[in-house]
């Protein structure tokens, strides 16, 4: 599993607006902010503003809200059924005021008559339509296209999925024109465990624009990370930044070091637990800044999971 650190803020915009750039839909789950066991409620909280993270009993986010400050929030609940999502609502607030205009409701409807088709409405909350996406899936359950219709037409996305020689790739064309691609491949070094190597690129008007690469254990932890500028007079792309992740017994991410032509920037991760049966951290010190996260938490009571 890839350890999650927290970038406030972030999150909501993410979940609120990740769609409308026709990206799959995405369903969080405690293993995305770094927690395990029967989780109820988890406040964040740093020097700089809080996050409040609300879950079922099947480790479903179903709430997050986004603290600015005593007057300023997001809230964005979740509602799913039999753990697929049908609902998703981001409500903006200022001066502690509902901000109508700016919060957006999205809504979804699933056919698995066939091959898997996902309906996206989105609204804002003052009744004015955005966008609808239909996401279809193929025999095996990939993603094979988005299409996108709002008031200025109709945009389709294709997604190509090749295999070759033991890669993956993943390529995303609007209007056939490339977005994105992602290329994933295992390496067998000799005398060391296997990995799992992604390449992202991306595109801007069709021409490659940047790149970076990640490699991971095969149990999922993030253990590198390279990153590109694509050179347009040589017309080839030229590393910068390589970041590398070193991680505890427990798989906690302890140092991240990054590099940079003779630049060298490294930080270390201190963390206290607290005394739950698996041990979720609720003190994190980065240092040198000496920043820190903290963290409540609040379980369910011990009793079966259902399904809601």
């Amino acid at each position: 599993m890839v350890k999650k650190r927290y970038f406030l803020f972030l999150f909501v915009f993410t979940a609120a607006f990740s769609i409308v750039r026709g990206q799959e839909i995405q369903i969080f789950t405690l293993e995305d902010f770094d927690l395990k066991g029967d989780v109820k409620f988890c406040l964040v909280s740093t020097d700089y503003g809080k996050e409040e993270y609300d879950f079922n009993k099947n480790g479903l986010l179903t709430k997050s809200v986004t603290r600015y400050n005593e007057a300023d929030y997001d809230v964005v609940y979740y509602k799913y059924s039999k753990g697929e999502l049908l609902e998703k609502r981001a409500e903006s607030y200022r001066n502690n005021t509902f901000d109508p205009s700016t919060s957006i409701a999205h809504f979804y409807e699933i056919d698995s008559t066939d091959n898997l088709t996902i309906q996206e409405r989105i609204f804002s909350y003052d009744k004015q339509f955005l966008d609808q996406y239909i996401y279809v899936y193929d025999e095996f359950g990939d993603l094979a296209s988005i299409e996108r219709t709002n008031n200025d037409g109709t945009d389709k996305t294709l997604v190509e999925h090749k295999k070759f020689k033991g890669e993956n790739t993943v390529t995303y064309l609007l209007n056939d024109t490339p977005v994105k691609s992602i290329r994933t491949s295992t390496l067998k070094p000799a005398n060391k465990p296997a990995q799992r190597v992604v390449l992202t690129k991306e595109y801007l008007n069709g021409e490659e624009s940047e790149a970076f690469e990640e490699v991971f254990s095969m149990d999922g932890r993030l253990m590198a990370q390279q990153e590109f500028e694509y050179n347009s007079e040589l017309k080839k792309f030229e590393p910068t930044t390589r970041t590398s992740y070193e991680y505890d017994e427990k798989g906690m991410l302890i140092a991240e070091t990054a590099k940079r032509g003779a630049g060298i920037i490294k930080k270390e991760y201190i963390y206290q637990y607290d005394n739950s049966e698996l041990g979720n951290w609720i003190k994190q010190i980065v240092t040198p800044d000496n920043t820190y996260t903290t963290r409540k938490i609040t379980y369910y009571l011990a009793e079966n999971k259902i399904i809601e």
